[in-house]
């Protein structure tokens, strides 16, 4: 049976942790860690879109997977996305990534060329495999991998008993209840339609800007599952309002985050990996507006 607790609640997406010279900064990610361990939040979701991992090694991934669990390990559940764009490294990183205990493992389909849905479940359940006593989560992340999670698809992996669910980053909310229809257990991702999504019946959330503003994420989680939707909704406009005002930035959305983090929180991830586009000085006011609205929707909700 799937211990479905340890998925219940707000999930952060970790961000990458940079020195310098743009190498991972092993006491950054342990510093990131300790943070969200003090913010309340449910678990981490580690090396998928936030955490860059399309734009960084094995090498990289590991170390920072080693320093999250050195600092999470039985305070938070910890799901390692461990997908690369061949399948011998994926199993590489599932099977240290189970050898840490990790509480589950994540993978988007392979990206670039169209294979079709026996060759992707191959895919998927080599990576497990490698993994065996670990949960197995999918990545459904169709406008960025370029391929969709069908019905067929779905059922063809849940005959794996270590795939459990689906993390659904597809912006329609029918896909929720189609995958919980199956006996799927899923996480909203599109932070912008949390509160839609766990109405629809996601288990939890795991998103991208959750990181910069857990707060109001974690208390929107609480209201729902109270049943004030009002209220819920008033959270998540201002979180909408907050997305769409950091990525109106030159700037990778995750830069401005992390700029974000470092003014109102005191915490340094660094930039962004090259090619994401780093801060520019015209984008400073907007990273500005962002802690003042971040501040005083967690004074009015938090």
């Amino acid at each position: 049976m799937v211990d479905t607790k340890k998925y219940e609640g707000i999930i952060p997406a970790f961000y990458a942790c940079y020195d310098a010279e743009g190498k991972i900064n092993p006491e950054g990610v342990r510093s990131l860690t300790r943070w969200f361990i003090a913010q309340g939040v449910k678990g981490l979701y580690v090396g998928g879109s936030s955490g860059e991992c399309i734009y960084q090694s094995k090498e990289d991934r590991k170390i920072v997977l080693e320093n999250v669990m050195a600092e999470a390990k039985g305070k938070l559940t910890i799901i390692a996305h461990v997908a690369c764009n061949n399948t011998a490294d994926s199993q590489e990183l599932a099977a240290h990534a189970e050898s840490l205990g990790v509480d589950a493992i994540a993978s988007i389909p392979p990206i670039y060329f169209k294979l079709p849905p026996y060759a992707i479940a191959k895919y998927w359940n080599d990576i497990s495999a490698a993994a065996p006593n670990t949960d197995f989560i999918i990545y459904n992340i169709p406008q960025l991998a370029g391929v969709a999670l069908s019905v067929p698809l779905l059922k063809e992996m849940l005959k794996n008993p270590r795939c459990i669910g689906v993390k659904n980053s597809s912006m329609p909310t029918q896909d929720i209840q189609m995958w919980r229809d199956e006996g799927a257990i899923v996480f909203n991702g599109p932070d912008e339609q949390l509160i839609s999504g766990l109405v629809m019946g996601a288990t939890g959330g795991i998103g991208g800007t959750y990181g910069v503003m857990p707060g109001l994420y974690v208390k929107l989680f609480k209201l729902v599952k109270e049943g004030d939707l009002a209220t819920a909704l008033e959270i998540q406009n201002e979180c909408c309002r907050i997305i769409y005002k950091m990525c109106s930035a030159h700037g990778n959305m995750y830069a401005v985050i992390k700029e974000i983090l470092r003014k109102h929180h005191g915490i340094d991830c660094g930039s962004v990996r090259a090619p994401l586009a780093e801060l520019i000085e015209a984008d400073m006011p907007i990273v500005d507006e962002c802690v003042a609205m971040i501040r005083a929707a967690e004074a009015k909700y938090c």
